[in-house]
């Protein structure tokens, strides 16, 4: 779709929508009900903000950065935030779908800390730790041991 600038597109697969409550719920592309009805597979990757120190200090521990992303791929598909100002860390998501930056990058990129958008950076973690190469991991640790002349 094209709007009054003419070379420029507007996606509404990128759309980000803040519903301003008390949490903010932020969301920008798909939601797990839409994938769901337009028979698209995905992966959920799911933080609480319970565990961000920003969270903690700020007593804003009620929420969850909600990532949907394609099976085994870290290609975000869509996000849902809902936490204290959720709205004003949605940005982040909204422009790695625009670019196609995928959670290993988000992960990779340095966050202030402590702050509330380390979420997502906490989200990306969760979502790398959950798709490790188990059986790369398990070579390596006995190479290791080998090296070290520990292995039984």
């Amino acid at each position: 779709m094209t709007g009054d600038f003419p070379g420029k597109r507007c996606t509404i697969r990128i759309m980000p929508a803040v519903t301003y409550l008390q949490p903010e719920v932020a969301r920008v592309g798909l939601n797990e009900r839409e994938a769901r009805a337009r028979g698209i597979d995905f992966d959920v990757t799911r933080y609480a903000m319970a565990e961000s120190d920003r969270a903690i200090a700020e007593r804003a521990t009620t929420g969850f950065v909600k990532i949907l992303t394609v099976p085994g791929k870290d290609r975000i598909l869509g996000a849902t935030l809902v936490g204290e100002n959720a709205g004003e860390w949605l940005a982040e998501l909204t422009l790695a779908m625009k670019h196609n930056i995928g959670l290993n990058k988000l992960l990779g990129t340095i966050h202030p800390y402590p702050t509330l958008s380390e979420a997502v950076k906490g989200s990306a973690g969760r979502w790398k730790n959950a798709h490790k190469p188990e059986r790369v991991l398990g070579w390596l640790a006995r190479y290791f041991q080998w090296r070290r002349g520990t292995r039984r």
